[in-house]
């Protein structure tokens, strides 16, 4: 079992200040911890009770980081953690400048990038950007194919698609990591995620804090899935949040929170995710934080 964080909450714990997140990047790589996440908005409209997922824990003012940029300066400052979107909003970005981007990443960083994709959810951002949010689906998946396409076929590299198409491209560099960044994808636990990470994906990232039962009726959805397009159902990666447990006085109680963790990878949860803005209420624990949940996770790979 590995551990990933998201990082998040920058104006509680790092006073809005993206410098900050460096050292803690740092602070998670000293620490064993197995993956660090960037969530993604490019700008944020007012209706934040729009969030369909439940209660969206930020305000419309709260700051953002542009992950892709910001992995980049983490992967200077780290030499074994992973760095991952989760999720980075695909359907806003053109496919070619996202598989230039994205493979750069990989080669800086010495093929430590996990893509992690979604379609959004904020009409507003799509408005701002002169991109359709009707259709932003089927974009996202031939985003994702035709970046695959420009990170694994011998150039020239044409691709043709409903939403995406190029006549013999080069796109150099190519990423470091064998067969391509690994791509996970968010979404419901159904058949069309089902679908979709078994053509596409690495990995799957459930929403929020989903019911075991749930997640197990999931996973196993996804493993049929894999095995229907020739794949071993034993490579699915999955990544699921658990809920933090404190003691009386509100802090967090790690042990507590870790008791579900054996029975997840029982389950087929091959990556346990904690949302760093969820679990502290300040910078001053994050050292601690990491030093603790990475010694629980030693030896996990």
């Amino acid at each position: 079992m590995q551990v990933s964080i998201t990082i998040s909450g920058l104006t509680r714990l790092f006073g809005g200040d993206p410098a900050a997140v460096l050292d803690a990047a740092r602070a998670a790589d000293e620490a064993g911890i197995h993956q660090l996440v960037l969530p993604d908005h490019v700008v944020m409209g007012s209706r934040v009770d729009r969030y369909p997922f439940g209660r969206f824990p930020y305000g419309p003012e709260e700051p953002w980081i542009e992950p892709l940029t910001m992995l980049a300066a983490m992967a200077a400052v780290t030499r074994r953690v992973r760095l991952a979107t989760g999720v980075l909003i695909a359907p806003l970005r053109p496919a070619v400048l996202l598989a230039k981007t994205a493979a750069t990443l990989d080669v800086l960083s010495d093929g430590r990038l996990d893509l992690g994709v979604g379609t959004g959810w904020q009409r507003e951002e799509f408005d701002a950007i002169e991109v359709p949010f009707t259709g932003r689906t089927a974009r996202m998946e031939d985003t994702v194919r035709a970046c695959q396409a420009l990170w694994t076929h011998e150039p020239p590299v044409s691709f043709s698609s409903p939403t995406v198409s190029f006549e013999d491209l080069w796109c150099e560099p190519r990423p470091t990591q064998p067969g391509g960044i690994p791509v996970w994808f968010g979404g419901g636990a159904n058949e069309a995620t089902a679908r979709r990470v078994a053509e596409l994906g690495a990995g799957w990232m459930p929403i929020g804090l989903m019911p075991r039962d749930e997640l197990a009726r999931a996973i196993e959805l996804l493993r049929s899935a894999f095995e229907n397009v020739g794949r071993d159902p034993a490579t699915l990666a999955v990544r699921a949040g658990i809920a933090a447990v404190t003691h009386d006085d509100r802090h967090l109680d790690l042990d507590r929170t870790l008791d579900p963790v054996p029975d997840l990878g029982v389950m087929g949860v091959t990556m346990v995710s904690l949302g760093l803005g969820r679990f502290l209420r300040d910078a001053d624990g994050v050292e601690q934080f990491f030093a603790e949940v990475g010694a629980a996770f030693r030896g996990s790979a």
